[in-house]
């Protein structure tokens, strides 16, 4: 009787981890390029709050280790190295508010907040690198790369600098509005967040324009901003 050949074990594939590096960066440099930023926000998902957009242009000499995505991070990297990005690199900071993201939507929102933070930046870059698909109109050569946050240093350095500030902001809003557990999700659609909602009705921080949001202050009877005005806990 014929045996069935045993399937050779598979070998593990020796794929390298992916780290952000200051590869492109340096590409451009050696063309003469400079100063070159990178760009990214954080916020696009949550329900409330604002999103938040940072621009970084990194000193060469004086790259932080430990450069990656936030969402890579945990808590305390991700304020360990934004203390080390704001000590050697050149930040600036944008929001686009809960009303600019209820009247234009959040992707508008988002690239206009990334546009403000590179124009908000001391020097003006030559070259930006911005996370995503979509360029930005931010007044010099801009190049969209997507999954720049887990490959470009600059990138990665920016969503850093982004998640770090909007968490800050969203943990002195639950200060503000206790109940919400802004300090635990940040805003985003969890459990938590929802039962929130439902208990207390949204704020003036929530996106009206998001399908929970809408939904419960629908189910409230809001029908026009003077309505949602006196259903808003201030």
């Amino acid at each position: 009787m014929a045996r069935t050949p045993k399937t050779p074990p598979r070998l593990p594939l020796n794929e390298p981890i992916l780290r952000p590096s200051f590869r492109r960066e340096r590409r451009a440099l050696n063309k003469g390029l400079y100063p070159i930023a990178g760009c990214d926000e954080a916020g696009r998902g949550p329900l409330a709050g604002p999103v938040v957009a940072a621009a970084v242009i990194l000193d060469p000499a004086r790259i932080p280790r430990g450069l990656n995505d936030s969402k890579k991070l945990d808590a305390a990297a991700r304020e360990a190295l934004y203390e080390k990005i704001c000590a050697s690199a050149q930040v600036a900071v944008a929001f686009g508010a809960v009303d600019r993201i209820d009247r234009d939507n959040i992707l508008r929102a988002s690239l206009w907040a990334l546009a403000r933070a590179v124009k908000a930046l001391p020097v003006k870059p030559r070259l930006v690198f911005v996370d995503g698909n979509m360029k930005i109109d931010c007044g010099c050569d801009c190049q969209a790369v997507v999954s720049g946050d887990a490959l470009i240093a600059s990138i990665a350095a920016a969503s850093i600098v982004a998640k770090v500030t909007r968490d800050r902001l969203m943990r002195r809003l639950a200060l503000a509005y206790p109940g919400y557990g802004f300090e635990r999700h940040m805003g985003y659609s969890v459990p938590e967040h929802f039962e929130a909602l439902a208990r207390l009705g949204p704020t003036v921080h929530h996106r009206r324009s998001f399908a929970p949001v809408a939904a419960r202050l629908a189910a409230l009877g809001a029908v026009s901003d003077e309505a949602v005005a006196e259903l808003l806990p201030l």
